[in-house]
């Protein structure tokens, strides 16, 4: 294979490179430590104060039912590693630092989840109670309150961010991936509670039982909960906001946070949408599957939609590898495409599978490079380059 090193990409391609990195905000450094930045003191508290909620919950709860908490906690925590890797694998086309959405994540499980929707539902419900009585404040409450109060409280994750990191947040992907994580990490604290209150039904008898109950009915739906809710919301959320390169469209963004808190609405209220509805609250399992394919179905179509901009800088960024020779512009399209593009590409690599898979992951970890050197002629970058040669140059399988 021949790469031509002696033919430089043409002005315009490095321009719409260098444009790329600037518009994606892609190897911009995080730093959390800001105290000169208002929003950093806003963590602080916030943390502060979800922590100063959650404590004497634990610790009430430990008392009580400590063998239910402590298997609620393993459980979770060991249910959010895969989910954590899941989310970013699928953060891969100008992908935001670890500790960016880490942060996003905390808040989510300490500041949304204590702080912030565990008062209000608090405050709300007793009033649900005083208005219409029990059994409606029962059947409608929770439906009626925390599709708004828990929708708005993870999306304070987005926000919050903005304000750490603004160069950082700059499509509607960025905030689907934040919203994500913020509400992974509202989704682990709120079930590890559940895990421990549900012992409370056998009155502390059972604890282990009731807890693994939960985590296998929490664990097989958390697909359609709080993590896609909030990722629907927040994407919603920087389409409505607007960012500096992706273009405000405050009708889908609209639409895109009202579908969230629906979707949450009927998560919440599916036994009592089917006594009202179908005459049967027991049916409440067909809304709940409504639910699931719809939520499903939307969160496809906007991780498609909200990528759109990311898949263009990402091309944007290799087109001058490709232009030199390093890559070939099937490698680019694989890599800045869908994951149908991706397995499209590895199926006509025949006899090169491996090898494919092998170039692919080199040239996204040229890209990395490129954008952490914040451009193409760092060491750094002509030591990934050469490997992705290397990878090209060697034969297929037979």
């Amino acid at each position: 294979m021949t790469v031509r090193h002696d033919t430089d990409p043409s002005d315009d391609l490095l321009a719409a490179q260098v444009r790329a990195l600037d518009e994606s905000g892609w190897g911009a450094g995080f730093r959390l430590f800001q105290p000169r930045n208002p929003a950093f003191w806003v963590l602080a508290v916030g943390l502060v104060a979800g922590l100063a909620t959650a404590i004497p919950i634990v610790t009430h709860s430990a008392a009580l039912y400590g063998t239910a908490l402590a298997v609620g906690v393993v459980g979770f925590a060991i249910y959010a590693i895969p989910w954590w890797i899941f989310l970013h694998h699928h953060d891969r086309y100008t992908p935001l630092p670890a500790k960016f959405v880490a942060v996003g994540f905390v808040w989510g499980a300490v500041a949304a989840t204590f702080w912030m929707a565990y008062n209000a539902n608090n405050a709300m419900l007793p009033l649900y109670a005083k208005l219409f009585g029990h059994d409606w404040a029962m059947a409608w409450g929770a439906g009626l309150t925390a599709p708004f109060t828990e929708e708005i409280a993870k999306a304070t994750a987005l926000v919050l961010l903005i304000g750490l990191g603004s160069r950082l947040v700059r499509s509607p992907y960025d905030g689907f991936v934040i919203g994500a994580f913020a509400g992974l990490g509202f989704q682990v604290a709120e079930d590890m509670l559940y895990a421990a209150q549900s012992a409370v039904h056998t009155f502390g008898t059972d604890q282990i039982g009731q807890a693994v109950k939960i985590i296998a009915f929490r664990g097989v739906f958390g697909i359609v909960s709080h993590t896609l809710f909030s990722a629907i919301f927040c994407a919603g959320l920087v389409w409505f906001l607007g960012r500096p390169r992706a273009q405000r469209n405050r009708v889908l963004g609209t639409a895109l946070m009202a579908a969230s808190m629906f979707l949450h609405f009927v998560w919440d209220s599916a036994g009592a949408l089917a006594g009202m509805l179908l005459g049967n609250s027991g049916l409440g399992f067909a809304f709940t599957i409504a639910a699931v394919i719809v939520g499903l179905v939307l969160v496809v179509w906007v991780a498609r939609r909200a990528s759109d901009i990311e898949k263009h800088w990402l091309h944007d960024l290799l087109a001058p590898e490709v232009a030199q020779g390093t890559i070939g512009e099937a490698e680019v399209a694989a890599l800045a495409g869908t994951r149908k593009d991706r397995r499209q590409y590895l199926r006509q690599q025949k006899n090169g599978k491996r090898r494919a898979h092998h170039v692919l992951d080199a040239t996204a970890d040229l890209a990395a490079g490129i954008a952490g050197s914040h451009g193409p002629d760092s060491p750094e970058v002509a030591e990934l380059r050469s490997e992705v040669v290397r990878l090209r140059a060697e034969p297929s399988a037979p």
